[in-house]
């Protein structure tokens, strides 16, 4: 009988132990996801790589990745890998942004915020000759921003010494019910919110060239009160980027 009940507990045993171990192993496996994947060629060695954006998860929460990088892999089996933070979103272009005849990696991870006027961390990295360098990318532009009288706003752009005014009387009774104006008056003054890039990305030029354009958010009292867009376009040379022009718009470009 005890014979019996070692027997039955042993095999009971196994048996646990044999379905922990095959949950771990499907929790080991799905946790890691390829978010895209291409063939190029990024050393300039003439023959493709296999390019992959890949994310970890957070556990019981697969809208948010803990976990962000780029793998490469070579032909002749070596790996390289490049992380990136944590996001919602992720996304890979290959692209030669630097102008060396070799495609570059550019790299955006959304980092929050719905519509698609999240901030955006961004990266890029170049691997000619099989040696990784960090690019870097523009920084946001400088603006210095305020509030005026008679519910307007005026922001000046730092590097084009440029200021643009905006009228804000469609959100007077709004203003005026959160007590930041008093008769049209400001009760103190108040500095409008500048965003980093919620947007940047390579853009093709009719030369052929590529160049980097960005979209910076302007908003007042809410994240949601959004005043003005700033576009910047910058350009690589001399090892850096320069920056090329800035325009203004009210509303987003679609």
């Amino acid at each position: 009988m005890k014979k019996d009940l070692l027997l039955v507990a042993s095999v009971f045993f196994l048996m646990s132990v044999t379905a922990i171990t095959g949950v771990h192993a499907f929790e080991e496996k799905a946790k890691t996801v390829t978010i895209s994947k291409y063939e190029g060629d990024v050393t300039g060695d003439g023959i493709n790589e296999t390019i992959q954006l890949k994310g970890v998860p957070y556990q019981g929460n697969d809208k948010y990745l803990k976990e962000i990088y780029i793998d490469i892999s070579t032909e002749d089996d070596k790996k390289y890998t490049m992380p990136l933070d944590s996001g919602s979103k992720a996304s890979l272009k290959l692209v030669d942004l630097n102008k060396d005849g070799v495609k570059d990696l550019f790299a955006n991870v959304l980092t929050g915020g719905r519509g698609g006027e999240g901030i955006t961390l961004n990266y890029l990295y170049t691997l000619k000759d099989f040696i990784r360098k960090d690019l870097t990318v523009p920084e946001p532009l400088e603006i210095e921003s305020m509030y005026e009288d008679g519910y307007k706003a005026k922001i000046t752009i730092g590097l084009t010494g440029k200021t643009y005014l905006f009228d804000l009387k469609d959100r007077k009774k709004y203003y005026k019910k959160l007590g930041f104006y008093y008769k049209g008056k400001l009760n103190e003054p108040m500095e409008l919110t500048v965003n980093s890039f919620n947007s940047l990305k390579p853009v093709k030029l009719t030369t052929g060239e590529f160049i980097l354009k960005g979209i910076q958010r302007i908003t007042g009292i809410a994240n949601a009160d959004n005043i003005a867009y700033v576009e910047s376009t910058w350009k690589y040379g001399d090892g850096k980027w320069n920056f090329s022009t800035a325009n203004v718009q009210t509303k987003k470009e679609s």
